[in-house]
């Protein structure tokens, strides 16, 4: 799902440089990668949060197993390794942003004299 991130580099090389800006439309270039980038991180962050609350509700009704059994130890391994996804995922979260600031910061450094975001 960070494929477009991951060729943010090789879409913006694409561009034209200086002296050749007259034969590519290049806000229409910028335009579209912007769009893409928005929409993958959109998807991704909308998917993210998804595993999140569906993690956070196994979490719930295994701290409910696990308080009714509490030496059930298959449900206090469950529970335990329940907890390390969900920490794992709202990290990722965070992975989700920085990833998304230098995707961004790349891009505004080749985009901007030819697009900038809201027009």
């Amino acid at each position: 799902m960070r494929d477009v991130d991951d060729k943010i580099i090789y879409a913006l090389n694409a561009l034209p440089t200086e002296s050749f800006k007259g034969q590519v439309n290049s806000e229409s270039t910028c335009r579209d990668l912007y769009s893409k980038l928005q929409k993958s991180h959109q998807s991704r962050q909308d998917n993210i949060r998804s595993c999140i609350t569906i993690s956070a509700n196994n979490l719930k009704q295994l701290r409910e197993r696990r308080e009714a059994q509490p030496d059930d130890v298959d449900t206090d391994s469950q529970f335990k390794a329940e907890q390390r996804k969900l920490r794992v995922l709202q990290a990722e979260l965070n992975v989700e942003d920085i990833i998304k600031e230098r995707t961004y910061k790349t891009f505004n450094e080749r985009c901007r004299s030819y697009f900038h975001a809201g027009q």
